[in-house]
């Protein structure tokens, strides 16, 4: 990891954080409100929420990509995996293995955990990232469905 750190989301990322949570949303095209940030933010600043981030630091702390992170239950393996929510970098930031050393500090945090795998959903078209995901993952066969509830 040349020039940047991984750590857990503090209070004084909150900035930049705002910063890439919302170049995420419209990186998908997802309409999200100052308000669902915070709502997030709280979230993830609250110890007892089971969602939690780390973030990509560059040498004068300045988050440059973030990851939203969870447990979840895995009734057909009597176990416990991770699931990656989010994952984004700065694009000026990319091409430098940042989404790696996330996506392997969340897997590090797994394995301390005792989780069986770490799954994550990403766009058909998002094939920068899915470069990335195929290097470091095992791409399923599971076709992923969302039925609305209101």
């Amino acid at each position: 990891m040349s020039g940047f750190t991984i750590t857990p989301l503090a209070a004084r990322h909150r900035a930049d954080w705002e910063r890439l949570y919302a170049a995420y949303a419209a990186f998908y095209k997802v309409e999200q409100t100052a308000e669902m940030r915070e709502r997030v933010w709280g979230w993830i600043m609250d110890p007892a929420h089971e969602v939690k981030a780390l973030v990509a630091e560059d040498a004068d702390g300045r988050a440059i990509g973030l990851a939203h992170y969870r447990p979840f239950a895995r009734p057909l393996a009597a176990g416990t995996g991770g699931f990656l929510d989010d994952l984004f970098v700065d694009p000026a930031q990319r091409g430098r293995r940042i989404a790696d050393a996330l996506i392997e500090a969340v897997a590090e945090i797994g394995r301390q955990r005792g989780w069986g795998v770490i799954r994550w959903i990403t766009a058909d078209d998002n094939y920068r990232g899915r470069g990335v995901y195929d290097r470091l993952a095992t791409r399923t066969m599971w076709i992923t469905y969302d039925r609305k509830l209101g």
